[in-house]
């Protein structure tokens, strides 16, 4: 047998008229970087996301630099974000300057945890260092617990930054709004629904091609209903200048080519169509996979929907990677997302963090496993799977 963990080929093959249609009206258009077909992206995203704004960059790691620049966090200022997530959730507070403080995590949702967030919070991170923003992350496609965390970050002055590069279109229920501004969200008989993004000061996309929505190389987005802030990032995305070569601040030059936009404009029209394939796909895996002694398939926490960028099991009594392998002897793809938690990192041993200080988040370490998931995943497909994993328990 053979499964990958993911076929990109598969969806291009379904879309194929419209993704070449839209790439050659870019090419025919001589217009590359930005313009008209980025501006296009932008209102369509913005209104997906349920936002004023939406502004285009060059990545998802772009979008979180930008947004600490645009919210002026450098030295001297810490920012809270979980340990168990990609690395550079981390990396650009540590490139602007300041100095990533590390939170535990829920083990159920891996999200951040807003009770270690309050603790963290009462704990001296060093004389020179104020915390000032709060960074949750969105992992595997199911939101932060929202409310608790504007809650705090409302208690203690901090800005939120929402890094959802992995949930563009997951949805958090609230009865009343943790919103941070007066736009009026979508509203349900299960009271109102804040898509990812659109909850914190600031949210931030990733569209590397894996992602659910993901551009044919890389490329990233900022969302806010913050008219200020989104003028202030469409500056530093072009080195600060407006107009041309007169220059306010110091940016960089992270711009959305146009090329990434177009093919980003066609697929959006089909994301909810292809978040509701993961999630049956999801539905299987579970069905398929329980009762199996020493598997917890996904949690799904009740005032969330979850769009499974990632369908990720836990593999219990320290047999995960031994389960992966395993699995890669029979033609099966599956992915550890992360091995390593970020607070044990080599690079950032200067921060003095020690192994058991985020119990939770270095459990997950050891035993999470991510199994293949994509729109285009046969039920057949999905059946391999299941078996490889019964049989390897049993």
């Amino acid at each position: 047998m053979n499964v990958p963990v993911l076929d990109l080929v598969r969806q291009y093959e379904s879309i194929r008229e419209e993704m070449d249609a839209a790439i050659l009206e870019v090419v025919r258009s001589g217009k590359f970087v930005l313009g008209p077909f980025v501006r296009t992206f932008e209102e369509a995203a913005a209104e997906y996301c349920g936002v004023k704004h939406a502004v285009g960059v060059a990545s998802g790691t772009d979008a979180l630099f930008l947004s600490l620049r645009a919210l002026e966090i450098g030295p001297g200022d810490g920012v809270i974000l979980p340990s168990f997530t990609f690395f550079a959730t981390a990396g650009v507070v540590h490139n602007v300057g300041a100095t990533p403080v590390f939170a535990d995590i829920d083990p159920k949702t891996f999200n951040i945890d807003p009770s270690h967030l309050r603790e963290v919070l009462t704990t001296d991170h060093g004389p020179r260092t104020r915390v000032k923003a709060v960074i949750p992350v969105h992992l595997y496609g199911q939101m932060a617990d929202m409310g608790e965390t504007m809650a705090i970050a409302k208690e203690h002055d901090l800005a939120v930054i929402e890094d959802a590069a992995q949930a563009i279109g997951a949805e958090y229920r609230a009865s009343t709004g943790p919103r941070t501004t007066d736009s009026e969200p979508r509203t349900t008989d299960h009271g109102q629904v804040f898509r990812a993004g659109s909850i914190g000061h600031l949210g931030c996309f990733s569209f590397y091609p894996t992602k659910n929505l993901g551009a044919y190389g890389d490329g990233g987005m900022i969302a806010t209903d913050d008219d200020e802030l989104a003028e202030v990032l469409r500056l530093l995305r072009v080195h600060g200048a407006r107009p041309k070569y007169f220059h306010q601040m110091v940016g960089i030059n992270s711009r959305l080519d146009a090329i990434q936009a177009a093919i980003l404009s066609v697929k959006l029209r089909y994301l909810d169509e292809w978040s509701a394939a993961r999630a049956r796909i999801a539905d299987r895996y579970d069905e398929l996979l329980s009762g199996i002694d020493g598997i917890v398939t996904p949690h799904r926490a009740p005032d969330r929907t979850h769009i499974f960028h990632q369908y990720t099991i836990r593999v219990l009594n320290g047999r995960r990677d031994a389960l992966r392998k395993h699995m890669q002897d029979q033609g099966i793809g599956t992915m550890i997302y992360y091995p390593v938690p970020l607070h044990l990192q080599e690079c950032f041993a200067g921060l003095g963090y020690r192994e058991g200080q985020l119990p939770e988040t270095e459990r997950m370490s050891r035993e999470v496993l991510s199994l293949p998931i994509f729109p285009e995943l046969t039920e057949e497909e999905q059946t391999d799977v299941a078996d490889a994993i019964r049989e390897f328990v049993h």
